[in-house]
């Protein structure tokens, strides 16, 4: 690789880490530790590594030590893994100094990167990485990379970081404040429609700037990396899958709904697709508690990363838009230990299970019509499972405690549980 080329793309890099804004979020970073950053696209991982820089930068070390890659960058197109190389002897070209700390965005669209990221970690550079594909976190990657890097999932901004970012207090003394607690409702109402991409907080036209991002990942991180040939039935599922959040789905039935609008495809085809926009962290999945492994895997409820994404599919589905950021900030919080509950045997179907928490969890837009059905289903479910302590029903609006049958139902808005609601 031409070194003055990978010069000039470092240069120039520098100086729009220096000029960016940069926005505190909720995750911290050790020093001295490698890390490999992983997410939905413009979710923020960048803007990270900008910060990272620049605390190195104000923490003692000199600009010409940051040495920072984009692999999107289009004077890069062509690059190779045998070109790795150049970047570690251009560093040496820009700086005399011992340490020097390398920056890495996107490096997934490298093939064999992880083979150079290895080697770096063994020479003991400093690295951080980011990219937009779950394959980097896979376990194949893993014994590659040998436990070399920490790992962290960085999602869009939480409604905490949103409701920050636009300067809207929401401590506990805002939260007792009658004109500061409208606001913060307020806040809460466009962030679980238009969700929580940084980029977008203050834009007019959110919905045109999410549809781009959309696109983005649909065609270049999916359609393009993994040689999607059937383009529409792709487009297809995805749609029928914003259709069916709150709801379980099998592959089977995914593949037939695309079908019925005149697209041919499989069912092996919806496992593959669906594998592909998960991989691009645009879907995740919730499993039943109660199957087996190979039935929760069959039957899954899907949910996207971001509401502004699934908000893109949907007209006048206030209560999907409502689950999906409940989802999402499970997610958020607890990982892969969040499931829902459904058992065709006992009737109970409850929205979210936290086992580790004996926490479950119901939806519901409203309890004006909901309610006997909302708190059957918890009483039910807390009567005939062992240990379950908490029961909640997250609400748009409303709060209250409902005590039946000797149990007690927390009643909470939406706000509230995005906010932090501690589960104990």
């Amino acid at each position: 690789m031409n070194h003055r080329v990978l010069k000039q793309v470092i240069l120039e890099q520098i100086e729009i880490i220096q000029n960016a804004e940069i926005i505190d979020r909720e995750y911290d970073f050790e020093k001295n530790i490698n890390y490999i950053l992983v997410g939905l696209r413009r979710a923020g991982k960048s803007t990270l590594l900008y910060k990272i820089a620049r605390e190195l930068v104000e923490s003692g070390c000199d600009w010409s030590q940051i040495i920072y890659i984009n692999f999107e960058d289009d004077r890069l197109l062509g690059f190779s893994k045998n070109d790795f190389n150049d970047i570690v002897e251009t560093a040496y070209e820009l700086t005399d100094e011992k340490e020097i700390y390398y920056f890495f965005d996107e490096i997934q669209l490298i093939d064999g990167w992880e083979h150079f990221a290895r080697r770096m970690a063994d020479q003991k550079k400093h690295v951080y990485i980011t990219g937009s594909n779950a394959k980097m976190l896979s376990s194949e990657m893993e014994k590659v990379l040998g436990g070399r890097y920490l790992s962290k999932m960085i999602m869009s901004f939480s409604l905490s970081e949103s409701l920050e970012y636009k300067k809207i207090p929401h401590d506990e003394k805002a939260l007792l404040t009658s004109s500061k607690l409208a606001k913060i409702r307020k806040g809460c109402q466009e962030y679980i429609m238009n969700g929580g991409f940084p980029e977008a907080q203050l834009l007019n036209q959110k919905r045109e700037y999410v549809k781009s991002v959309y696109e983005k990942v649909l065609l270049g991180d999916i359609v393009e990396r993994e040689s999607v040939k059937n383009k529409m039935a792709l487009r297809l599922m995805i749609k029928k899958i914003a259709e069916t959040v709150m709801h379980e789905i099998s592959f089977n039935t995914l593949a037939a709904n695309v079908k019925a609008a005149g697209i041919k495809t499989s069912t092996d085809s919806m496992i593959e697709y669906v594998s592909y926009a998960e991989n691009a962290y645009l879907l995740f999945r919730n499993r039943n508690y109660v199957f087996k492994f190979a039935e929760k895997e069959g039957t899954p409820r899907f949910y996207f990363y971001d509401n502004g994404l699934l908000s893109l599919f949907l007209v006048d589905k206030p209560s999907a838009l409502l689950e999906n950021a409940v989802a999402v900030y499970l997610k958020r919080r607890y990982g892969e230990e969040v499931y829902y509950f459904k058992s065709n045997q006992t009737g109970i179907d409850i929205d979210f299970y936290l086992p580790e928490k004996n926490c479950a969890i119901q939806v519901a837009y409203s309890l004006a019509e909901a309610e006997e059905r909302e708190t059957r289903s918890l009483i039910s479910f807390a009567q005939k499972t062992k240990g379950v302590k908490r029961l909640m029903i997250v609400t748009q609006e409303e709060e209250s405690t409902i005590i039946k049958d000797g149990l007690t139902i927390e009643v909470i808005p939406v706000y509230k549980l995005l906010l932090g609601t501690e589960i104990q």
